[in-house]
């Protein structure tokens, strides 16, 4: 139910009308939000809200014993958000997050930006110092609405506690419509303390933004807006579809998935996008983009209709704009944020709503009418592609290759498993090498790209689905980032499989390095060669802690390791010198892209000596 249905409902709140402090508040309305897990750090100036979480779940627990709201500490509050977004990411609620002041609050910056970067539903609480002392550097205070106010969706900080309820529910209504995103509250210490009388409903009047979001709703594909589509599909003979996590995040996989279907139209996704379309389809061309398959990088050459779903345009898919798609006669584009139509790429129709909504009815609308396609020679055209450009590596290497270690782990997982990474050589490989035969499976940091990711947000999804496998996919240099949460995994006896790729240094960084700056590795072989990860792991709790080092041995252990009942780690030395492929380098086209050794290509390419006009990282 959200924030707003509760508000209509005619019936008062059970617990309208009792004096509670706001403190208390704040966990009342945690519950009737539907929140069932908070994970954050204590503090002082959040202990009142805390004690309140204690206290509820002390009065609240069943039979077995188990709190209602459990809540979980993490080994920092970087952590804790983390977890949250991974929640949020597995599950499609909003993930909760509750910190002190100061430090508390600031740990917390880089998983909100990173939330509001990939869109995310989050909500962070944070203690602040008492009212009558913000702003005068009193002990642990940081100015969080100027700090967060340029990260977030929205902040909020609560002065007068009569608002403090109406606060929080608008806090989870802002997080989860529109185009979703983190938002925090940060409320002082007296406000947490004070007593009132508890409402039980009531909203903040932001009336400008729901009527953003109202119109949205309301925002359909007309009939002639259905009719200019269908001439453009029915003009088109190698049509694409270009999906990305807007369609995850909309819940919209079931309804792209049938649209695809109908019209038989092959299907790309961005790094966010994975799993919105099944990878073992015959449809799917899996991944575009800097790291993507051949096929789909070479299906965006041909397309002659490009449909961007969910998708925006950004610069790790169209680095170069003018020449992405190129051969695109016409491209149409879905999404539910106006301000991404026409930001990088120009379009020729347009329908900002409700994508799952607007996929259905299209098809409906083409079946009413009896439109039929055949794009028959353009689906035999991307099989070939993915035939004669398949994904490939070193097979006969003596030293291990990453690809082949996630290759075994896939057949274990089957494309069911929930798949976590950190950020780097091992976040392209395994979005590569993995099959996802569902939405929210696939959770990675996209757009910040922050390392130390993918262990937290394991974590964040085991709680929000306790029955599935978690397996985060991690590098030697990202794990180190968040590695005190692997004492939280057997804290809570999660049955998380942590996989560390080690290759001795940033591996990415180094590749990039080789490529263009002439191998100079400033900086990048530095980092944990003395390292015994296994002893790490076994001092932190880990039963099963392994050191993978011969190739010979790679099906037995992975075998081992998946099948093992509780926490698991797994320390594998792979090639040091394996390099993601393909690449499409910093202000190239998808026609320049580097396939390496092992992958066919339909083009001549050298590898570049020099950064492109786009130098990004």
């Amino acid at each position: 139910m959200t924030p707003r249905a509760q508000t209509a409902e005619t019936l008062p709140h059970p617990l309208a009308g009792k004096r509670m402090t706001g403190a208390e508040m704040i966990v009342q309305v945690l519950v009737d939000m539907g929140v069932k897990t908070i994970f954050g750090y204590s503090g002082g100036a959040i202990l009142p809200t805390y004690d309140a979480v204690f206290r509820y779940n002390d009065e609240h627990r069943d039979a077995d014993g188990n709190a209602p709201i459990p809540l979980i500490v993490p080994a920092n509050e970087q952590g804790a958000g983390f977890m949250a977004s991974g929640y949020a990411r597995a599950s499609g609620l909003v993930g909760v997050c509750m910190v002190t002041s100061g430090p508390g609050a600031t740990n917390t910056v880089t998983p909100v930006r990173d939330s509001m970067a990939d869109s995310v539903p989050i909500v962070v609480i944070c203690g602040q110092v008492p009212t009558g002392v913000i702003g005068t550097d009193a002990f642990q205070e940081a100015p969080v609405s100027a700090i967060m106010g340029s990260v977030a969706k929205h902040v909020f900080l609560v002065t007068n506690p009569d608002r403090l309820e109406a606060t929080m529910r608008t806090a989870f209504e802002i997080a989860a419509t529109g185009r979703p995103g983190p938002v925090v509250i940060d409320i002082p210490k007296d406000v947490q303390n004070w007593v009132g009388e508890f409402q039980g409903t009531g909203l903040l009047p932001i009336h400008a933004y729901r009527q953003r979001v109202d119109a949205l709703v309301a925002s359909e594909i007309s009939p002639p807006a259905a009719k200019s589509f269908f001439e453009m599909l029915r003009e088109s003979r190698r049509p694409l579809i270009y999906a990305g996590g807007g369609v995850v995040n909309a819940n919209a996989s079931e309804a792209l998935r049938r649209f695809s279907q109908r019209f038989q139209i092959p299907v790309t996704t961005t790094l966010m996008g994975i799993g919105a379309f099944d990878t073992t389809e015959p449809l799917s061309l899996q991944m575009l983009g800097m790291h993507g398959t051949p096929a789909a990088n070479y299906a965006v050459e041909d397309c002659d209709f490009l449909i961007a779903v969910g998708a925006r345009f950004d610069d790790r898919v169209a680095a170069v704009p003018e020449k992405f798609a190129p051969k695109a006669k016409k491209i149409a584009h879905f999404d539910v944020d106006p301000c991404e139509i026409g930001k990088v790429k120009a379009v020729h129709w347009h329908n900002v709503g409700v994508l799952e909504r607007d996929l259905c009815q299209l098809i409906a609308w083409a079946d009413r009418h009896k439109i039929t396609t055949d794009f028959g020679p353009w689906l035999t055209e991307v099989a070939d592609l993915k035939r004669n450009h398949a994904m490939n590596y070193d097979r006969t290497s003596a030293l291990i290759q990453p690809n082949y270690v996630l290759e075994e782990i896939n057949r274990h997982a089957r494309g069911e498993a929930i798949i976590t990474t950190g950020v780097g050589q091992h976040q392209m490989w395994s979005a590569q090498y993995f099959d996802f035969r569902q939405p929210r499976l696939w959770l990675t940091s996209g757009s910040m790209g922050t390392m130390g990711f993918g262990l937290p947000a394991a974590i964040g999804a085991q709680f929000a689905h306790p029955e599935k496998l978690v397996i985060d996919i991690d590098g030697d240099a990202s794990i180190r980032m968040n590695l005190g949460e692997l004492e939280t995994v057997t804290t809570y006896q999660l049955p998380i499989k942590v996989v560390v790729l080690n290759n001795f240094g940033d591996g990415m960084v180094k590749q990039w390095q080789k490529l263009y700056y002439q191998g100079r590795l400033s900086a990048t072989d530095k980092s944990l060669h003395r390292k015994d990860f296994v002893k790490a792991a076994q001092a932190d709790g880990f039963d099963y802690a392994v050191r993978l080092d011969q190739k010979a041995d790679v099906p037995r252990v992975i075998r081992e390791f998946i099948q093992f009942k509780g926490p698991a780690f797994l320390e594998v030395i792979i090639d040091t010198e394996a390099c993601v492929y393909p690449m499409v380098g910093p202000g190239m086209a998808y026609d320049q892209m580097i396939t390496g050794d092992f992958i066919p290509s339909r083009t001549t390419v050298k590898d570049p000596d020099a950064p492109g006009d786009n130098s990004m990282f």
